[in-house]
């Protein structure tokens, strides 16, 4: 699994500056959840040799009040749930006692501490760190994460010894599902219906230290690996420990996923938590189906309501299948794995060069570029550059220019000629060199005669009646 970080420390230290940086976002709001203030987020980092995720917290104060308090509780939790933590403090005001504070909670939590001073840019680096080596954390690192100093060097300081996630993507192997959602919307429900019923493999494999377990099974002939967040030891406990997984297990079990299943309650709104969930998973590109539990005993009329504000909420992740199932009675949750498997399948799919041209070219047929400049943007050729997800590069001219209107209709038309299922397409683009720059670059004469006259060089005069 991802290891987690926690970037803590004072307030105004650059905590968010540098959670942006390392999560390459413009703002720092990444997922919400219940119970989570604003200042504790979650995110993919993308600075540094491997993948993990961070969080930012609120800034830690010694005698907390008001929302204060919330702000140091919530920073707590996420020091227990991280792997290592980086200690932030303000190069330009020096050491302050509330940074003393923040290390006396930080020697409590026994986790690899990284001690980093922010805003540093311009300064003498051992002039800065000289009294923050009492705090006894080392050799304090310097960076800028407002100017994006420093913060490659540091994440590699961070996140040293810890080796590149490689998950399994075999085409015959078990298809790695995780299943997310909030509170009570029946998840554990869904996951006793598929280890408990069918009983063909139920078994637990050892978890990670942060606890997260592997649950493997088999349903119709088909291996499965279900991504448990949380420590699954017995049928009996499902119920209270599933819902007790952090944010962070969550953005772990999307990380490590081939397929998220996403479960709502069909008697709730569409929260901004769940919104936010589904554009993480949406940002790392995995296959996503959406399991409207509890549809059971609904009326029609009801129904249909729900049916009609789903399509209005959920617009944003179109090509998300929904799936009306009873986890409790089984009802729809054969109709879901093979959704599943299909997902799966969609998501590995293999695009030949030749045919994503055909498609593009076709493309280009029904509905042209726009103009840029008075020129015709020109898109020449495409292939595929990855999987999970399906990845297409479109190479051509002024690329830079294309609309995200224009991309997202090019990843419709992909998704529905090669029936990329319940799976996002990214569409990259790359610009082709132009040779002719190269051709019309002046060579240097070999006389070394000027144009214009000068050593070596004559320059003729215009005939009478033409001269300039």
């Amino acid at each position: 699994m991802l290891p987690v970080i926690a970037l803590v420390g004072r307030p105004n230290v650059g905590k968010s500056t540098l959670f942006n940086v390392l999560t390459g976002t413009r703002d720092a709001i990444v997922a919400d959840v219940p119970g989570l203030t604003r200042d504790r987020q979650y995110g993919f980092g993308r600075v540094g040799p491997v993948p993990y995720v961070v969080i930012d917290t609120g800034g830690l104060v010694e005698n907390p009040v008001g929302i204060e308090a919330q702000m140091r509780a919530q920073t707590e939790r996420a020091v227990a749930e991280a792997d290592r933590l980086v200690f932030i403090a303000d190069a330009r005001a020096g050491l302050s006692p509330q940074d003393h504070f923040v290390t006396r909670e930080l020697r409590r939590s026994g986790k690899p501490v990284t001690l980093v001073l922010n805003k540093a840019e311009g300064l003498d680096s051992d002039v800065v760190a000289a009294d923050f080596h009492s705090l006894g954390f080392g050799e304090p690192l310097t960076i800028s994460a407002s100017h994006g100093e420093g913060c490659e060097s540091l994440m590699e300081h961070v996140l040293e010894g810890l080796e590149a996630q490689q998950s399994e993507h075999n085409e015959f192997g078990a298809i790695r599902i995780a299943i997310i959602g909030r509170p009570n919307v029946g998840k554990s429900t869904l996951v006793n219906r598929l280890i408990g019923d069918e009983r063909v493999i139920a078994s637990e494999m050892p978890g990670t230290t942060r606890d997260s377990i592997l649950v493997p099974f088999e349903r119709d002939g088909r291996s499965f690996m279900l991504i448990d967040t949380a420590g699954m030891r017995r049928r009996s406990k499902v119920e209270d420990v599933v819902e007790r997984a952090s944010v962070a297990k969550t953005l772990q079990a999307i990380d490590e996923a081939h397929v998220v299943i996403m479960v709502l309650d069909a008697h709730d709104t569409i929260a901004e938590q769940d919104a936010s969930v589904l554009g993480v998973a949406l940002q790392r590109g995995r296959a996503l189906i959406l399991a409207i539990n509890k549809w059971d005993g609904i009326e029609q009329d009801e129904r249909d309501t729900i049916q009609r504000l789903l399509g209005l909420k959920l617009d944003f992740v179109p090509f998300a299948p929904l799936h009306f199932i009873s986890a409790r009675h089984g009802t729809g949750v054969g109709e879901l794995m093979q959704s599943t498997v299909r997902a799966y399948e969609s998501a590995f799919k293999a695009m030949p060069t030749r045919e994503l041209t055909k498609t593009l070219e076709h493309a280009l047929t029904v509905h042209q570029p726009p103009m840029v400049n008075g020129r015709r943007i020109k898109l020449r050729y495409a292939h595929q550059g990855g999987r999970n997800p399906p990845r297409i590069i479109i190479h051509g001219n002024q690329t830079d220019s294309v609309p995200d209107a224009y991309t997202r209709y090019l990843a419709n038309v992909f998704r529905k000629q090669f029936d990329l299922f319940a799976t996002p397409v990214f569409v990259e683009y790359r610009t082709d060199s132009n040779p002719f720059l190269r051709e019309r670059r002046v060579k240097p004469r070999a006389d070394n005669k000027s144009r214009r006259g000068g050593p070596g060089g004559t320059r003729k005069k215009p005939p009478p009646g033409k001269r300039r």
